[in-house]
């Protein structure tokens, strides 16, 4: 790690409390009786102490590891911003995740982050973003023990990834609910930052639900913990102990902490920790909508009573909304008598369930409500990964693609096509990059993963692919070997 221009400062702040005494004295007139003089016994106004979270640090730093990654990786979240989000150079400089510098292209790459362990034979939650694309991946605990890790499965989605080494034993985190966490409280990080292992900071938990302009459905935990990079992965915890987030994004225009930070809630972690260890796959819910905010202006122009709900800008074709009757226009007000305060609470709401479930909405609709129900899809965004041979090398192209959601069809302007996620092997060679729209090989229109995968298969020594990047599209020849 470089230390070069690390500057050391130091402060010291002074606490005063007051302690304060008050008494009252009072006369009363009555007739025919000695004048009475009452007083009161001192008021003592303690001040509030500041939490000791000594205690909570002790008991929980052995379950908290350090994460270190290598391997051939394209730019990260760190220096290349999100590509999902819109063009606003203010939402890419702020909006960061905070593992340690990466490089571009196809260059060697060394990352850290922070995890915590879940269970005493070796399951490690940490962020996907820490472990994606990692060739490997190795747990160093407190007691200096390192482990090489098996990547188990990472959800793209909800940025979780679960790790597992081999080893027996091992401390335990206590699981917490986050959702019995209030605005005010304090909560503990205990991380890497810059590769400084357990260390803790603290502060308060900000806001609740909060959603960030990444794409992402997590109803975020909003803090003011000093976190950095390294600290991504690692656990938020209440004062009981309990971890009820894993630290994830923070908002910066440096790169380093600025105030604000945000933590995947430990129900969205552990849900998904289920489904890979169960399933070895995440599924999640879906609708097929595109929802915003419902604001005063719009509520009044709805003729709602209050801004509320999420309102319905774009229905997916063939979608589970499509097919229940849901229009442009709508403002679901309550799923399964659940009502939605703000639109992104619906999202985290439908992900959470399983496909093939039945929900009741409750829409509002030309001045009145209605009921709609609606069988829930399946969210089509996943991704598994593993340490010992990534996804993108298992494959003859030597590509991880996915389809493309409605808005990224818009924002570039195809109908067709799927995108790249991760790339290796002959695709790297050839110069295809993550982020780039697959529309045709030899000429032949993509439309599913499935189409291009026994494209490939099919395909000779060498396939022209026409990809769309930044709007402008141009055919690569790619040598299959």
């Amino acid at each position: 790690m470089n230390m070069n221009g690390l500057k050391l400062t130091a402060g010291a702040a002074a606490v005063a409390a007051a302690l304060t005494g008050a008494y009252s004295l009072g006369h009363a007139n009555m007739p025919s009786a000695p004048q009475a003089t009452a007083i009161s016994q001192p008021v003592t106004a303690a001040a509030a102490a500041l939490p000791d979270m000594s205690g909570i640090v002790a008991r929980n730093s052995p379950s908290v590891v350090n994460i270190s990654v290598s391997g051939t990786r394209k730019g990260s979240a760190v220096d290349s911003g999100h590509p999902q989000l819109d063009n606003d150079e203010s939402l890419q400089e702020f909006f960061r995740r905070f593992q340690g510098p990466q490089k571009r292209d196809n260059a060697p790459v060394r990352g850290l982050g922070s995890g915590f362990i879940v269970s005493a034979d070796g399951t490690i939650l940490t962020n996907a973003h820490v472990v994606d694309g990692a060739e490997e991946v190795i747990v160093k605990l407190t007691d200096k023990r390192e482990f090489k890790a098996k990547v188990l499965g990472l959800d793209t989605a909800s940025d979780v990834a679960v790790l597992k080494i081999d080893a027996k034993d091992l401390p335990a985190v206590k699981i917490g609910t986050a959702a019995d966490t209030r605005v005010g409280e304090w909560v503990l990080a205990i991380g890497s930052p810059f590769g400084f292992e357990s260390s803790a900071s603290a502060g308060i938990v900000s806001a609740f639900s909060r959603s960030l302009p990444d794409g992402s459905y997590v109803p975020f935990i909003q803090t003011d913990v000093a976190v950095n990079p390294g600290n991504s992965g690692g656990p938020l915890f209440n004062m009981a102990g309990e971890v009820i987030g894993i630290n994830s994004q923070i908002y910066s225009r440096s790169g380093g902490y600025q105030g604000l930070s945000f933590a995947i809630p430990i129900e969205v972690a552990m849900n998904v920790e289920r489904q890979i260890v169960t399933h070895g796959k995440v599924q999640r819910g879906r609708l097929g909508v595109g929802i915003q905010e419902v604001n005063q202006s719009l509520a009044d122009s709805f003729g709602l009573k209050k801004p509320a709900g999420a309102l319905v800008g774009s229905v997916d074709k063939d979608s589970p909304a499509a097919k229940a009757g849901l229009e442009p226009g709508d403002v679901i007000l309550a799923i399964n008598g659940k009502e939605i305060s703000s639109s992104s609470e619906l999202p985290a709401i439908v992900s959470a369930m399983t496909p093939g479930a039945q929900a009741k909405l409750q829409v509002w609709r030309k001045g009145g409500t209605r009921d709609v129900d609606v069988q829930v899809g399946k969210f089509s965004d996943d991704k598994l990964a593993s340490s010992d041979t990534p996804e993108a090398a298992k494959g003859r192209l030597g590509v991880v693609v996915r389809p493309l959601t409605p808005e990224e069809q818009r924002r570039a302007d195809v109908s067709n096509g799927v995108v790249v996620e991760n790339v290796a092997g002959a695709a790297a060679k050839a110069g295809i990059k993550a982020g780039d729209i697959v529309l045709s090989v030899n000429g032949e229109a993509i439309t599913s993963t499935e189409q291009l995968r026994n494209l490939i298969t099919k395909a000779e020594k060498r396939v022209a692919i026409l990809v769309d990047r930044g709007n402008s599209r141009i055919f690569i020849p790619v040598d299959l070997g």
